[in-house]
């Protein structure tokens, strides 16, 4: 919303550029979050559906780990991406800041509360299976060190994009 009452306008003008590559990469997002409620749901569901799997016999045993395993590991990685996508919106966010329509600039911050919510839950679905994956899988590797830098200043930054957004509300 902010890109469309702000685009086209004169005093724009300077940041046409800037707008278009905004709306392109909030559109993108918005279509890949959405994909990624499916993803997640599916993986949930498939968590649940390993766990209940029968566990009398040692190659049921075995075979319940597998799946449970695995279903575990698509369940981190579909919030893991969630993390990553949300944490775009939100840089999305701060470069619409500056420039958006005064008419509009709430929408920004609103934008950017929203996307550190995203961020901040999907961080919780992805550490919530973290004690599920074994020690030396990649996968746990990765989604600490990932998590450790979505979360790096992500205080200061929703901070500054709301100084931002009330410094235009006047």
């Amino acid at each position: 919303m902010v890109v469309a009452l702000t685009s086209g306008r004169p005093a724009a003008a300077d940041d046409e550029r800037e707008l278009t590559e905004v709306a392109m990469g909030a559109a993108n997002c918005q279509s890949e979050l959405l994909n990624l409620v499916e993803l997640d749901a599916v993986a949930y569901d498939g968590v649940i559906r390993a766990r209940r799997l029968p566990r009398a016999t040692d190659l049921e045993r075995e075979t319940r780990a597998v799946q449970v395993a695995a279903a575990i590991r698509e369940a981190t990685r579909a919030p893991l991406q969630t993390a990553r996508l949300a944490e775009q919106v939100l840089s999305l966010a701060e470069r619409l800041a500056p420039i958006g329509s005064r008419n509009a600039i709430s929408e920004a911050g609103v934008g950017a509360l929203l996307a550190v919510a995203a961020l901040r839950g999907a961080v919780l679905n992805v550490q919530i299976n973290l004690p599920y994956l074994d020690a030396d899988d990649a996968l746990r590797t990765i989604a600490i060190d990932e998590l450790e830098r979505l979360l790096g200043g992500l205080d200061e930054r929703e901070r500054a994009i709301r100084e931002q957004v009330e410094g235009q509300l006047g």
